[in-house]
């Protein structure tokens, strides 16, 4: 298996992908009225006018339908990755349903039962910086040593006193440390609102923090610089599947650069944006702000060309990305049971609805030591490919981004390639295709081994005599290389007379986006333990479409669970109902309906877990009671299905 850090193939140019020895082949695509004459020695004959038109109405493969009437920034880009795949776009919206709603900024939408949307339900809530900060928190109480990649923090203004109160301790323990802050709004963007401090004393507690509250991090003072210049990188993560999870992540994206040389925080520079904030909205207004057509230099830069530059100096790029593969996952692990709940109010099952994707734009900082730090987490990357630039006073122009656009662009377009409606039955007809070169007795397991190969499970042994099977020598799809893989959609082109006729994937790059979950899952899926609890809260949710339990659901948890008796009687169940309810509820989440919500549940959750596994860690405590209650759940359910028979 292919290490997870495998670098980026962003040092070298992309190789056009080659077609693998003895692949099987889609139909080829014809003009339309001009039928291709069969070959000959195969019992085939040319049609005649009518049977040219027929096949080429037949040959012709349906084109996969796009809206982008509400793709807002990203429109230019996408707009480059449909012309590249051939496919059609709806600019204005379409009045029968498409393959694909690309939307810029959230989903909102109860009039598409359909096809696919690139954004998830709630994805927007997820991660802003309380809800992102909250969710890695718990992750950081069940495994510390696994999410030290997140800057301690506290929500504001719930947890100023405790703020005060931990660093003053923290002071008092180590007088040397002299400690720098770093203000984030919670719904700010584009660094604005940011700001940092010294001192709890300097946070700006005036009506501002009531109405707008903000989370307080420590400020990493020992970044890695180039040039002398601070930066931090956005990388583009495609979750293309929540259920079941699957996560890619592009190999190359953007370097943001300060536009002043670093200097550690002093209570002379705190206020010096320019040094410390890296934000593009930020420094693009900066005197020293460098616009580049070349990746290696400006201020914004690919990511490859940074780690070329490392790699030059001796640096473990391989280990660099495999903590920064590592970081992604557990990030989206913290994430994805929150967005299961939203999903589910939003599209229950059994209601007519899209499936979901989503570009994520993640914010991540390079220490001195190269110990990757996660910012924060984008739902709406920028995907614009040009920038403004001022011709005179007040007069601007969009200039385009080279930069932008070698990066962007590939990350949309191989993301709809990913996502392609027509991928799988496309897939089946090429693996079908190769029913003529294999022998009765193997054509007896074709079904098994098609459904293998799409699953990408391992395919059977057969014959060695069996060519159009060995030339994937029995193993695991995994086991093809990218471009191979990449290549069973590419249609043949080598067939005598084709010429011309292959599928626009074959003109296409290998895919800029590498799998690395489930690809790396065994390493990892020992982390979704409050995943596990999520689908326990949505379980006993009971009404389609609600995000919060009532206290007769909760106590329904409980009793089906087995989790009350003498030492903890329904009384006591409710009281602890009670308790974390309201305090969640004081902080400001989500008045619109009352309950408990899945944060104030999962709380609830490690409180039982404490109680009936006291001698353990919290991890395996919370995970004994996991195994306790699907238990019980379990034997309940198949109680209801004997008494259903009966």
């Amino acid at each position: 298996m292919e290490p997870p850090g495998a670098p980026p193939h962003g040092c070298a140019p992309a190789r056009e992908a080659e077609e693998p020895p003895g692949s099987p082949a889609l139909p080829a695509e014809e003009p339309q009225g001009a039928g291709l004459p069969r070959e000959r020695g195969r019992g085939r004959r040319a049609p005649g006018r009518r049977g040219e038109e027929e096949g080429g109405r037949a040959g012709r493969r349906p084109r996969v339908t796009v809206d982008s009437s509400k793709a807002k920034t990203s429109l230019e880009a996408l707009k480059i990755s449909l012309r590249q795949l051939r496919w059609r776009e709806f600019p204005f919206g379409r009045r029968l349903p498409c393959d694909i709603y690309w939307h810029g900024v959230s989903f909102h939408e109860s009039d598409i039962f359909s096809g696919q949307v690139n954004k998830f339900p709630g994805m927007t809530e997820v991660v802003r910086k309380i809800t992102l900060s909250r969710a890695v928190r718990t992750m950081q109480d069940l495994f510390p040593l696994e999410y030290n990649f997140y800057p301690r923090s506290w929500i504001l203004p719930e947890e100023f006193p405790l703020f005060v109160a931990e660093v003053r301790m923290m002071k008092d323990s180590d007088p040397s440390w002299k400690p720098t802050f770093i203000v984030k709004p919670d719904g700010g963007c584009q660094g604005d609102g940011i700001y940092l401090i010294k001192d709890p004393s300097d946070i700006r507690l005036t009506g501002s923090i009531q109405s707008r509250p903000a989370v307080v991090q420590e400020y990493i003072c020992k970044p890695l610089l180039v040039d002398k210049l601070k930066f931090d990188i956005r990388l583009y993560v495609l979750l293309k599947s929540l259920e079941p999870l699957e996560i890619y992540i592009a190999k190359d994206g953007l370097s943001r650069f300060c536009t002043e040389p670093y200097q550690e925080p002093t209570l002379k520079n705190l206020h010096q944006v320019f040094m410390h904030l890296t934000n593009y909205s930020l420094n693009i207004h900066s005197g020293n702000f460098i616009h580049s057509d070349n990746a290696n230099t400006g201020s914004k830069r690919t990511f490859s060309s940074i780690l070329c530059r490392l790699s030059s100096r001796g640096a473990d790029v391989k280990k660099l990305w495999s903590d920064i593969i590592s970081l992604v996952i557990k990030t989206i692990i913290a994430l994805t049971p929150e967005l299961k709940v939203y999903y589910q109010s939003d599209i229950p099952a059994g209601k007519p609805g899209p499936t979901c994707f989503q570009i994520l734009g993640f914010d991540i900082l390079l220490m001195k030591n190269l110990k990757p730090m996660l910012l924060e987490v984008n739902a709406n990357p920028s995907m614009r490919i040009e920038h403004e630039q001022e011709l005179s006073p007040g007069v601007f122009e969009n200039v385009p981004s080279p930069v932008d656009e070698e990066v962007k662009v590939a990350v949309i377009r191989d993301t709809l390639r990913l996502v392609d409606p027509q991928k799988k039955k496309r897939k089946e007809i090429q693996l079908l295709g190769g029913m003529s070169r294999v022998g009765p007795a193997q054509r007896l397991l074709l079904p098994e081994v098609t459904q293998a190969l799409l699953d990408k499970s391992p395919v059977p042994q057969f014959n060695r005599r069996c060519n159009y099977f060995m030339c994937y020598r029995c193993q695991p799809l995994e086991h093809v290389s990218e471009a191979n893989e990449e290549l069973l959609d590419a249609g043949r082109a080598d067939r005598p007379g084709c010429e011309g006729t292959r599928s626009p994937e074959a003109a296409l790059p290998s895919l800029c986006l590498k799998q690395v979950f489930p690809k790396y899952a065994k390493q990892f899926n020992h982390l979704r333990l409050v995943e596990r609890v999520a689908t326990l809260f949505i379980r006993f949710l009971g009404v389609k479409g609600t995000t919060k339990l009532g206290p007769t659901a909760f106590r329904t948890f409980i009793r089906n669970c087995k989790l009350s008796n003498s030492s903890f009687s329904m009384a006591s169940v409710d009281i602890l109902y009670i308790d974390i309810t309201r305090r969640w509820n004081s902080m400001g989440i989500d008045h619109k309906e009352s309950g408990m919500c899945l944060q104030a549940f999962v709380e609830a959750f490690f409180c039982l877990a404490q109680k009936k596994f006291k001698s353990l860690p919290l991890h395996e405590q919370v995970a004994s009671l996991i195994d306790f209650c699907e238990y019980h759940l379990a034997a309940l359910d198949e109680k209801r299905l004997v008494c259903g028979r009966g």
